[in-house]
């Protein structure tokens, strides 16, 4: 009996440390496939993965870029789940500030909708028209990554670039997806307030205005904001600049130079901020996934959040 029992408890050890390898196999192809995924795919990654089990491509076009339901029935990518950036829900009203994060169960709900569960590999797709338009993109892969979501990428040059191949597959129509649970795991540190702000510029962090500089410099502002002009201390990198020939991203070189242009280093603590975080997201996208800076946080309220709080100062440079 001692002899079977010394053998049982030998089994069961090796068992158990069989399972304990097998999670932790586990555990490291998850998170090996999660940094696998590159922030930017172009058009022909697109065409070749389209339809694969596990991948969803997003159309999230626009009237920023001239997109709309009806232009996704007329052409979209095969196998593409559309949803308008703008009417769907990837923004909200909050203290009377537009374009803000939503609640996190509504984004779940959203996000679940749309076929996308937590191991899917979502890539994003914008009209391509100019930054105003990829911004739309930047901000929803944005949203995925503050709920914890790191499989996503956005299509470079959006559904311009893919279309500039007449070789490249359309298909019209509607796909109406199936229903997946997407669970939201937050990361609440990548979002700033204007109490961040105001600890960004006692620490010395950059803080950067991505709008255009009309805006920045107070001749012009948002219709929502209460004051123009900018956060004192803040530079401006406007978003114009950040793509060329309508979406396509510029290199991590060049947005080093720009940073380094207004006197921002590449490894610095910064805060991006525009009127509501649209422009906003693609300051972060550069600096976070192009740079690899991950000091970066976006002011969601941006300058209609600041400005209507009469105690915080706005200068015009």
């Amino acid at each position: 009996m001692r002899h079977y029992c010394r053998i049982r408890r030998s089994r069961l050890g090796a068992l158990s440390l069989i399972i304990a390898l097998g999670v932790a196999i586990a555990i490291q192809a998850t998170a090996a496939a999660g940094a696998g995924v590159s922030p930017l795919v172009d058009a022909d990654w697109v065409a070749r993965n389209a339809g694969r089990p596990g991948i969803v491509i997003l159309d999230i076009r626009n009237r920023l870029g001239g997109g709309s339901a009806d232009a996704y029935r007329a052409g979209h990518i095969p196998g593409a789940v559309y949803s308008d950036y703008l009417k769907a829900g990837w923004r909200t009203t909050v203290d009377g500030v537009p374009g803000q994060l939503p609640p996190a169960a509504d984004l779940e709900r959203l996000i679940g909708g749309l076929g996308i569960d937590n191991d899917s590999h979502v890539v994003i797709v914008a009209g391509g028209q100019s930054a105003l338009d990829m911004g739309s993109a930047t901000r929803v892969y944005w949203t995925f990554k503050v709920l914890g979501h790191d499989k996503v990428s956005i299509l470079d040059g959006g559904y311009r670039a893919y279309v500039a191949d007449p070789a490249r597959p359309v298909e019209t129509g509607w796909n109406q997806p199936t229903a997946k649970v997407f669970q939201a795991r937050l990361r609440p540190e990548m979002i700033a307030d204007y109490h961040d702000v105001l600890a960004a510029q006692q620490a010395g962090a950059a803080l950067i205005d991505m709008r255009p500089p009309s805006q920045y410099r107070g001749e012009k502002r948002h219709p929502a904001a209460k004051r123009a002009g900018t956060i004192p201390g803040a530079v401006n990198v406007p978003e114009s600049q950040i793509t060329f020939d309508g979406g396509r991203f510029v290199d991590a070189a060049r947005v080093a130079e720009l940073l380094r242009n207004v006197g921002v280093t590449t490894d610095q603590d910064a805060v991006a901020f525009c009127n509501t975080g649209h422009w906003a997201s693609l300051g972060w996208f550069v600096q976070s996934e192009i740079l690899g800076n991950k000091k970066v946080k976006l002011y969601d309220g941006s300058m209609v959040d600041w400005s209507a709080r009469e105690e915080l100062p706005v200068v015009r440079p």
